[in-house]
């Protein structure tokens, strides 16, 4: 049975038990990477970022240590500068835009160093699947003893938990299109293809693939002039909690009110709300729905 998210227990075991004196911070788009350099250094740990180029903000640099943009294709680039500055220890956050990689030209315009050639050789041969490449990536730097750790390590409280966090709940129909949904997600989660599906009435109206959540939310917008559906976001059965850990925001929501959809759908002590405060206030106001979930309430329902 579900409980209001103010009543859940906040306690979380992924703190480490030992943190380093500094941390290298590969940092991708959005609001995570922000907010893993801030609560880093309320810790005392000095933040070294390496953005990465088109993607990370250079505003980072108002809240790391040290900061440099470096391309997505110059991964010794990104090497050299954590072993300069004295990393060997590292983390992930914020979103890597791979629809660079289908871009014209773009071997004009992203010629890979030898170990960016190196990593996709050895690691991501077979496939460019997220998880193949993020984890070739981690590979790489392991080979120079820069070891990768959960950015969630650093700021547990993040990770939302299980209840009902806005003033509405879901409905009969609702619910049944969160049961539906849930399921599919998880396996396009399997397959590592996307990790957000929008359903209504229990049909699948878009699957997150590379353009990455907020495309297919507008997307399910352009073909449900109505409105009204649903978006259902997990995490992969396989979740890495170390890299493409599934991520909410305001910009969700806003862009869930833009097209029409009413309820947002989200998995437990798996998912990322950042600015949570502002991100149900904001639902509040837009009769937008969130519920936090977990996998074996999902199939006690669906079994219901």
């Amino acid at each position: 049975m579900l409980v209001h998210h103010s009543d859940m227990d906040s306690s979380n075991n992924n703190i480490p038990s030992s943190s380093p004196q500094s941390i290298g911070l590969l940092a991708g788009a959005g609001r995570f990477p922000f907010v893993f350099a801030q609560a880093a250094r309320r810790q005392g740990i000095s933040v070294h970022a390496v953005g990465v180029l088109g993607m990370a903000s250079e505003e980072l640099a108002d809240v790391c240590d040290t900061y440099v943009g470096v391309a997505i294709s110059k991964v010794g680039k990104a090497i050299r500068r954590f072993k300069k500055v004295g990393v060997d220890r590292a983390v992930m956050a914020g979103k890597i835009e791979k629809v660079v990689l289908f871009h014209p030209y773009r071997w004009l315009r992203m010629i890979p160093d030898w170990r960016a050639a190196h990593m996709l050789m050895t690691y991501a041969a077979r496939d460019k699947k997220d998880d193949t490449l993020l984890l070739a990536v981690i590979k790489e730097f392991a080979r120079d003893n820069i070891i990768f750790e959960s950015a969630l390590n650093y700021c547990p409280e993040i990770v939302v938990k299980h209840g009902f966090l806005t003033k509405k709940r879901p409905s009969p129909s609702q619910w049944k299109d969160i049961n539906f949904g849930w399921e599919l997600a998880k396996e396009m989660g399997r397959l590592d293809v996307g990790q957000s599906i929008a359903v209504r009435e229990t049909a699948v109206l878009a699957v997150e693939a590379i353009e990455g959540t907020d495309e297919a939310i507008r997307r399910a917008g352009e073909l449900c002039k109505k409105g009204g559906f649903t978006v259902v976001k997990v995490a992969k059965p396989q979740q890495d909690m170390r890299f493409d850990v599934p991520t909410v925001g305001i910009q969700t929501i806003q862009i869930m009110h833009e097209s029409g959809a009413k309820v947002l759908a989200i998995e437990s002590d798996k998912t990322i709300l950042l600015d949570e405060q502002e991100v149900v206030q904001l639902a509040n106001k837009f009769g937008i729905t969130i519920v936090s979930l977990n996998a074996e309430e999902v199939r006690l329902k669906q079994c219901a």
